[in-house]
C-alpha cells in the first residue's frame, strides 16, 4: 500500500494539487495538521481531503481555525491570515477540522502534528528534544509536521542521528524508532519553494520524499486578492 503522508498544507489548494498529481497513485492520503492558515483556499482544501477520504490530526493552525486559544500566540502576519480564515470558512470545513483529534495511531505509526509530548505546539528541531520524544512513542514509528522542514530523527546506539531528506531521498524503516518530517505542502521553510511530502510504501517498509514545483504565482495572486499579509505571500517565492 501507498500512503501520502501530508502536513502543512495551509490552504494551498494549488500545492495540494500538485503533490497529489506528482506522487502518483496512493491507497491513502494522511495528513499531520494545520490544514488551513496562511494560504487563500481553506474550504477547498479541506474539501479536497475530505473528498480523498484523508484522515489525520490537529495542528494550532486548525485549532485556531475552530476557535482556539492558539491565536493568542500567532505573530502579526499568522493572526491576521487567521481571522480572515475564521470569517471565510463554511460550516462544513468548520466541523471537520474540529473533529480532528489531536494524536492518532494507524498501523505502526502515530501521527501528530507538533511533537508526542506536545501534539499541538512543540517544535523538533534539534536532537535533545527528539531524544526526549523518542523516548515515550505509543507506537513504533512517528510521523509529525509544524516545523515545515523535511526531516528525520532516530537513535543511532545512544547517539541521535538527524537526516534532512531531499527529492527521492528513501528511508528503510528497519524497526529502530523514528520520528520522520514529510516537510510543507503548502508553505517550504528549508530554502526550497517546492512543495515537500513523503510516501509510505508499507509493503517495502520505506519513506520516499518527494519536491514537487506547483504555480506559486497563482498562489500569491490569490492571496492579495484576499488581502493577506504581504510577507506571507513573498515568502512562497523563496521557500522560507
Amino acid at each position: 500500500m501507498r500512503i501520502a503522508v501530508l502536513s502543512d498544507i495551509h490552504a494551498n489548494l494549488v500545492a495540494l494539487d500538485a503533490v497529489l498529481a506528482g506522487i502518483g497513485g496512493v491507497d491513502q492520503v494522511w495528513h499531520l495538521g494545520d490544514v488551513v492558515g496562511y494560504g487563500p483556499e481553506p474550504d477547498a482544501v479541506v474539501d479536497r481531503l475530505r473528498t480523498l477520504g484523508a484522515v489525520g490530526v490537529r495542528g494550532n493552525h486548525d485549532a485556531a481555525a475552530v476557535g482556539g486559544h492558539e491565536i493568542d500566540y500567532f505573530n502579526a502576519d499568522a493572526r491576521r491570515a487567521m481571522e480572515w480564515t475564521r470569517k471565510t470558512i463554511g460550516a462544513e470545513t468548520r466541523s471537520w477540522l474540529a473533529a480532528l483529534p489531536e494524536r492518532r495511531i494507524e498501523r505502526d505509526f502515530e501521527m501528530v502534528h507538533g511533537s508526542p509530548r506536545d501534539p499541538i505546539w512543540e517544535y523538533i528541531t534539534t536532537a535533545p528534544v527528539a531524544r526526549l520524544n523518542l523516548e515515550i512513542l505509543t507506537a513504533p514509528f512517528c510521523l509529525h509536521g509544524h516545523t515545515h522542514l523535511p526531516s528525520v530523527f532516530r537513535d543511532e546506539d545512544g547517539f541521535i542521528e538527524m537526516l534532512s531528506p531531499s527529492d527521492r531521498s528513501t528511508l528503510l524503516l528497519d524497526g529502530r524508532p523514528i520520528l520522520a518530517n514529510p516537510g510543507s505542502v503548502g508553505q517550504p521553510r528549508d530554502g526550497d519553494p517546492r512543495s515537500s511530502a513523503f510516501v509510505l510504501d508499507t509493503e517495502r517498509l520505506e519513506l520516499t520524499w518527494h519536491r514537487v514545483p506547483y504555480d506559486i504565482a497563482a498562489v500569491q495572486a490569490a492571496m492579495r486578492r484576499r488581502h493577506l499579509p504581504d510577507r506571507l505571500v513573498e515568502r512562497l517565492s523563496h521557500g522560507l
